[in-house]
């Protein structure tokens, strides 16, 4: 049975909305996407819940009047909705995503870990010192383009530098689809700044390293402390961590805000389309090369080589593109293909030892 959570959706036609009593699930971000979706036993007592975080113990939810613990089961992450199963906590079905953040997990096996989903718009955060990473910016945006999320790259702590314009313009020449905002996160900046993207119903993400801001400006835009801040060390400009989990807050307006801890490291998997959006311009290049299999390294024909030559694109900007398609290809293959390379190799190297022994 399909069963109606309209009345806690914004009023439907053009212009802006009256001014009304935001319901509970609406001010949690539901949605007419997640309201599609409720099809299911009517024998069974369920209600919408969102995950605000993720526990060892299980996953904190909230919905209307709710507010309690799933023991582990549902693979979800911050930000996805459930269907509470009050008979069966464990069991409660995750419903479908209209975005979701994963990277490779640290370690060997090359896992996937979730990072967030349902994210409407990802403020990439970078300070104007040390800690400034076009390579890391551009990890980011990858990320963002492939799960169809609005990145805005935030860079704070300009008035500690003595010229933010290179700054700027080093991270809006990363992508033309990317806005840049310059601000100072310890001022009124980040509530004006960022209203357009903080209304009712949107969920907005920080992602970044540790010290470049990110607490701070969830607490600006709460206008209270509601996440601990700390300051950076002075020799590298590096960061303490003092966000240790994803969680999401709600301001009273009705915006899900998400701080994460600091990520120095961000390895990609299965975001071919967002690297190929990021390096646009490299991709039309490589399209132009007298061969498919273009290396565009000595090949005659290259039109990457070409461009280079014009002084059109920079070789670091050709590195940084190669490193993370390479990445990508790596951290996207499965296990099995990757001992079905091992086998194939192994068998190689030994079909060669044994002819140099005859």
């Amino acid at each position: 049975m399909t069963r109606d959570y309209s009345q806690f959706l914004p009023p439907s036609g053009s212009g802006k909305p009256p001014e009304r009593a935001r319901s509970p699930l609406e001010k949690l971000g539901w949605k007419l996407f997640f309201n599609q979706q409720t099809d299911f036993d009517n024998s069974v007592e369920m209600a919408p819940v969102r995950v605000v975080e993720v526990h060892r113990t299980g996953l904190h939810v909230l919905g209307e009047g709710l507010d309690t613990i799933i023991p582990p089961g549902p693979d979800a992450t911050v930000g996805d909705w459930l269907f509470y199963d009050q008979q069966h906590p464990s069991q409660s079905p995750v419903l479908n995503r209209t975005s979701v953040f994963e990277r490779r997990a640290p370690g060997s096996d090359r896992r996937r870990q979730l990072i967030a989903a349902n994210v409407d718009t990802l403020f990439i955060v970078s300070s104007c010192n040390k800690d400034f990473n076009i390579a890391r910016l551009e990890r980011y945006v990858a990320l963002a383009f492939e799960a169809k999320v609005m990145p805005v790259i935030l860079l704070t702590k300009a008035d500690l530098c003595d010229d933010p314009a290179s700054y700027l313009d080093a991270a809006s020449a990363i992508s033309d689809r990317v806005l840049v905002e310059v601000l100072n996160a310890l001022s009124e900046e980040p509530i004006t700044k960022l209203a357009p993207w903080c209304k009712c119903g949107q969920t907005v993400a920080f992602l970044g390293s540790s010290g470049v801001g990110k607490s701070t400006l969830v607490n600006a835009l709460f206008q209270d402390g509601v996440t601990d801040t700390a300051a950076i060390r002075e020799g590298d400009s590096k960061g303490r961590h003092t966000t240790t989990r994803r969680q999401l807050h709600f301001t009273s307006e009705g915006c899900a805000v998400l701080d994460t801890p600091g990520m120095r490291e961000l390895q990609l998997t299965d975001v071919e389309a967002g690297i190929a959006d990021v390096f646009a311009d490299m991709v039309v290049l490589a399209n132009q090369c007298r061969f498919n299999d273009c290396k565009h390294d000595t090949e005659p024909g290259c039109a990457i080589q070409s461009a280079m030559e014009r002084g059109e694109i920079e070789l670091a900007r050709l590195i940084r593109w190669n490193k993370l398609a390479a990445e990508e290809r790596f951290n996207s293959s499965t296990l099995a293909e990757r001992k079905s390379a091992d086998k194939s190799l192994h068998k190689m190297i030994n079909s060669i030892q044994q002819k140099n022994r005859k």
